[in-house]
């Protein structure tokens, strides 16, 4: 009876120290985490106080941009300024925003398809070589894309492609990245999945499209939303390969604005805003897959 009461007493003194040694670890963690806040706050406000003064100034009376930080007085004079062209013929701002979007849908769509094929290949297919390319395409990574700007410029000029749409899409129709991802994702799913589909007739392009892609959504929304990004801000290879202003894109129309356009600051910044609504939009809607593609990265 007492070792039973014995037993009884210290299981008590247990059970009464556990609910202290958990509040003792929660405080330890409410603490690290107050410190993360103290820390992580001001940071998150130094990247975003750029996009809010870009937004402010967008909206801003033209005789307070770029005058003060918050202005008192808002408009919509300069996007108005953006839909009309600002009385200049043709009206560049309006057709510099669809030759973004044409070219930055069509090379986007373009990298996911050739990257999962690709990928596709090289993860799942057996041939010779598979290797030596693998390795060419690491290797190709980590070179500086700038030394071929020039070699490519002379094979877009001698194919007689120079200031024409094709100029700006076919180089950049492939993502050497996104072959790159898909091959490691393609690479982790089970063999069985495919051998059933092949089992049951389907084509290697079938698979691809009917069955590795919809499997890969997340790590093919992760893509889709960084090449999106890369070509969207691509400025360096549209600007030296179009001169016509009418196929010009938004990013080279805004890096020639202090010509012409320099004295209109208020319809810069809403250019310069309006840019980043396809990324910001593109972002919420794929957030979810978003980050299951960030964690499949990290894993």
């Amino acid at each position: 009876m007492t070792q039973t009461s014995h037993i009884h007493n210290e299981s008590s003194v247990v059970a009464a120290a556990q609910p202290k040694a958990v509040k003792a670890r929660q405080g330890k963690h409410e603490k690290r985490n107050n410190w993360l806040y103290i820390i992580a706050i001001p940071v998150l406000l130094i990247m975003v106080l750029p996009y809010i003064y870009l937004l402010l100034q967008s909206f801003a009376a033209w005789d307070q941009v770029n005058n003060t930080f918050i202005p008192t007085s808002f408009t919509l004079r300069s996007y108005e300024w953006i839909w009309t062209g600002g009385g200049f013929t043709p009206q560049p701002w309006l057709s510099a925003l669809f030759n973004s979007t044409l070219v930055t849908t069509v090379d986007s769509v373009c990298m996911v398809a050739f990257g999962a094929i690709v990928g596709y290949a090289l993860s799942v297919l057996e041939f010779k070589g598979r290797r030596i390319v693998n390795n060419f395409i690491l290797f190709q990574m980590f070179y500086p894309a700038i030394i071929l700007l020039v070699p490519t410029f002379l094979v877009i000029r001698f194919a007689g492609l120079y200031d024409t749409y094709w100029a700006m899409l076919i180089p950049k129709a492939l993502s050497l990245w996104a072959i790159f991802m898909y091959t490691n994702f393609f690479g982790s799913i089970d063999k069985e999945v495919i051998e059933a589909a092949r089992m049951d007739g389907a084509s290697e392009i079938g698979i691809i499209f009917r069955i590795m892609l919809p499997i890969s959504r997340s790590i093919t929304s992760i893509i889709f939303l960084f090449v999106f990004m890369e070509r969207w801000t691509e400025l360096m290879w549209d600007l030296i390969v179009v001169k016509d202003t009418t196929k010009q894109t938004l990013n080279v129309l805004l890096s020639t604005m202090f010509g012409p356009y320099g004295s209109y600051p208020g319809p810069l910044y809403a250019a310069a805003t309006l840019l980043t609504f396809p990324i910001l939009i593109l972002f919420i809607l794929f957030s979810r897959n978003f980050v299951k593609g960030v964690q499949f990265v990290l894993r």
